[in-house]
């Protein structure tokens, strides 16, 4: 019986990082050849090709990387490879599996993984990451579960990770969604059934500039009229609570929502914005009919990016409050149904 195949693509990050006297601090040297070697026992799992394609940390990745990224993934699905590992920094990993989600359309499974501390630490786990990537990528129970993210042993859908540490190596959680499952043993065990993800339609244009205007204690949100003056085409406002800002910021809401796309999320890091349950001037009952779009269970930084991949498909304006809304609600555990957005 032949060994699964499994493709592994390095572009960067802690994982990667080795000290540098000219830097003053560690640097993205390794490659994913080198990283696959520093872990015992991987090449007895699975038949791995392992390729650098960025050496970059991860705040210097963008859509143009990622969408590379996308084609040399679905080009080995192409070729056989049961599944696609991606090793990363952490600093943008709940920012590009969501993105990467946005569009993978294959069962075959996309995994992402890292590492918080660097190679030569004591303790260092990127090599526990990269193993656990892999028994994650190669396993049946894997596949119809789009971008996964895997990181100290417990695996994570796109759409819910978050990074809530800077320095833990428990930084990686799910508010609202959980977890999708750990790693025991050498083996993914879910704790639920796969469910229906929306996709978008592939970019017909460069990605556009969207803003995220956070909603802040005494101020009336001057820089999201200052990020339209700056050639903004859409943004997305970080509000307070269940989706509230001040007077003046609802005023600005108004006549943005106007010329641009404006989408109210939750700053909180957990929760949805509610819809009906405060009326008063600058909440979301308020900004709703000023014409913002509320964006229910989405983060801030991942309504931004759904923002932007839906105005780069060309979607026009009056289509993108419905394709925006299945994004937001809940996903249902039925069979897959995976069908493009306008």
């Amino acid at each position: 019986m032949s060994r699964p195949s499994v493709a592994i693509a390095s572009l960067g990050g802690t994982i990667s990082m080795t000290p540098s006297a000219a830097a003053g601090g560690v640097v993205p040297k390794l490659d994913a050849a080198q990283l696959v070697a520093a872990v015992p026992g991987l090449g007895e799992l699975a038949d791995i090709s392992a390729e650098p394609i960025f050496q970059l940390p991860s705040a210097s990745l963008g859509p143009e990387q990622l969408l590379a990224c996308l084609a040399w993934a679905e080009g080995k699905v192409a070729g056989g490879a049961r599944g696609v590992v991606l090793t990363q920094g952490t600093d943008t990993i709940e920012e590009t599996a969501f993105f990467l989600d946005l569009y993978w359309r294959h069962p075959e499974p996309l995994i992402i993984t890292g590492a918080m501390r660097t190679p030569l630490a004591a303790g260092a786990d990127g090599p526990a990451n990269l193993l656990a990537a892999v028994q994650v990528a190669m396993d049946d129970q894997s596949r119809g579960r789009g971008v996964l993210v895997v990181m100290n042993d417990t695996i994570h859908r796109a759409r819910w990770v978050c990074k809530s540490d800077s320095l833990s190596v428990q930084t990686f959680v799910s508010p609202d969604g959980g977890p999708a499952g750990r790693v025991v043993e050498g083996q993914p065990e879910y704790f639920h059934p796969p469910v229906d993800r929306p996709l978008a339609s592939p970019p017909t244009r460069r990605f556009p500039k969207v803003a995220v205007v956070p909603a802040l204690l005494g101020d009336d949100g001057d820089l999201a009229v200052a990020a339209l003056d700056l050639g903004y085409e859409a943004i997305v406002v970080a509000a307070f609570g269940a989706g509230h800002v001040s007077f003046g910021f609802a005023a600005h809401v108004e006549r943005l929502s106007k010329v641009v796309p404006v989408v109210i999320a939750s700053r909180t890091g957990a929760g949805a914005t509610a819809s009906r349950t405060y009326g008063f001037s600058g909440s979301e009952v308020d900004l709703a009919r000023r014409g913002a779009l509320l964006s229910k269970w989405l983060h801030p930084l991942k309504a931004r990016l759904l923002l932007g991949a839906l105005l780069a498909a060309g979607t026009p304006r009056e289509q993108i409050p419905d394709a925006f809304a299945k994004w937001g609600t809940l996903p249902r555990h039925s069979p897959i149904q995976q069908q493009p957005v306008p």
